[in-house]
């Protein structure tokens, strides 16, 4: 059997462990608790993760937490509510605990003006030290930003920008809704190369009229450009969560075959280029710190995307939807701007679902965790890591020699030094691996996105 046949089938991604629709309510003073436990327990760094939910235009394909602009009143109550849940949360957190990270996600967070951005900041920095080489990501949609504004945004603290790009063919981008960029790229990374900020491109694949040919154009073009990172998503369908995606049926999407094409191909391009591959769809520039920790088998993977030691922070999530990931617990606030603005004025902590994982589970975390990011697990390592036996480790997942057996004689992993390593052509294929470890995907009835 083809292994797109076998293994193109609806497994987590993995972003968290457990998946997110996994979360169930929560209390909010259960969720305090954790945060004053999260002083003691768990990496001291601290992440922060500002969900700006507003968008001029809602592009058909977005999976994302995202609504259309309201009026300017209740943006200037969202926006005053972010400053009231930071001084909320920063009054439960240890104020020697250093910030390493603020990712700023959406949403498009370049709708709201660019001092608001600055004012976001300086509140967040005025709190807590900062490790050195901090790091202040914001993701931009260039369909709107002036030249005025990317230079703004450079004199606000921001030292990485994810561009969202998508794909450089027009028609692709105004089937699905979007807005192309409104400068020339190699204007837009003059003015952030001049900042010395780093620079990620995103681009998605597995969209209407898109084909192997024509993606491979996009990346082309991106590969002149030379950012730092540059990023391959492929598209989730899941119109049974975002109804809106039903729209690009109308249109037609590309088959899993074709889909895998466009990975493949995009892939062998950037290594050619000199591009390294990190995880599931990163590619980074040799020197990338992210490469470096994935030669050590040290790279980390957050709700914000994939991190190192050195940044790693336990995350604490403000605004609309917003994912808190701390040592031990998960907590998602309210997905409603109306209830969310309330609960923040009456001084509440906007919490509704969360996930508190239990002993095993945190194993389990551990093990999918190393291998969504490293590709590789040696039983011996984790055992060292976590102070735990072997057996015990397997015994907390689901540990199959057949199963993985299987896999080997598939060839998209090797059975190697007591442990298993990916093959590069298991790398489309990690999410599968991972979910033969888990003992919720045993008996789910939970719905997912495909690998290809």
């Amino acid at each position: 059997m083809d292994l797109l046949e076998k293994y193109n089938v609806s497994v987590p991604r993995y972003t968290s462990y457990p998946p997110a629709n996994y979360f169930h309510a929560v209390e909010e003073s259960a969720y305090i608790e954790a945060v004053k436990e999260s002083n003691r327990i768990g990496r001291r760094n601290l992440s922060f993760y500002l969900h700006i939910p507003f968008c001029r235009r809602l592009c058909h394909y977005c999976g994302c937490n995202s609504y259309i602009m309201p009026d300017q009143g209740t943006v200037d109550q969202y926006v005053k509510a972010l400053h009231l849940e930071i001084e909320r949360i920063a009054s439960l957190l240890d104020r020697n605990r250093p910030v390493s990270q603020i990712h700023y996600g959406g949403g498009t967070p370049t709708s709201l003006p660019i001092p608001i951005l600055h004012e976001l900041n300086d509140h967040l920095l005025s709190l807590f030290p900062c490790i050195e080489g901090k790091e202040i990501s914001i993701e931009c949609h260039p369909g709107y930003l002036t030249h005025a504004d990317w230079e703004a945004l450079t004199k606000g603290h921001f030292n990485r920008f994810s561009i969202g790009i998508q794909d450089f063919d027009e028609k692709v981008l105004s089937c699905v809704g979007r807005q192309p960029a409104a400068l020339p790229l190699q204007e837009i990374m003059g003015i952030l190369r001049g900042a010395g900020a780093s620079i990620n491109m995103d681009f998605l694949y597995g969209l209407p009229y898109q084909t192997p040919e024509s993606f491979m154009e996009s990346i082309e073009k991106a590969i002149a450009l030379r950012p730092d990172r540059l990023v391959t998503f492929g598209y989730g369908h899941v119109p049974w969560v975002f109804k809106r995606q039903l729209i690009l049926e109308k249109h037609g999407l590309p088959s899993g075959e074709v889909k895998k094409r466009m990975y493949e191909q995009a892939a062998e391009r950037l290594r050619e280029a000199g591009y390294k591959s990190i995880g599931l769809d990163h590619f980074v520039l040799p020197s990338d710190e992210l490469h470096v920790a994935y030669e050590e088998g040290l790279l980390h993977r957050n709700f914000q995307g994939y991190c190192t030691l050195r940044t790693t922070g336990q995350v604490y999530a403000l605004g609309v939807t917003g994912i808190s990931q701390l040592d031990g617990s998960y907590a998602q606030n309210t997905k409603d701007i109306s209830e969310y603005i309330h609960a923040v004025e009456a001084g509440e902590l906007p919490i509704r679902k969360g996930y508190f994982l239990t002993a095993e589970e945190r194993i389990v975390r551990e093990v999918i965790e190393r291998l969504m990011c490293n590709y590789r697990i040696s039983w011996e390592e984790l055992s060292e890591t976590l102070a735990i036996p072997v057996p015990e480790i397997q015994k907390a997942i689901r540990y199959d020699e057949s199963v993985l057996d299987e896999m080997a004689a598939d060839g998209i992993l090797r059975r190697e030094n007591e442990g298993i390593v990916m093959t590069e052509a298991g790398h489309p294929f990690v999410r599968n691996v991972a979910a033969a470890f888990d003992p919720l995907m045993q008996a789910t009835t939970k719905q997912f996105s495909k690998p290809i």
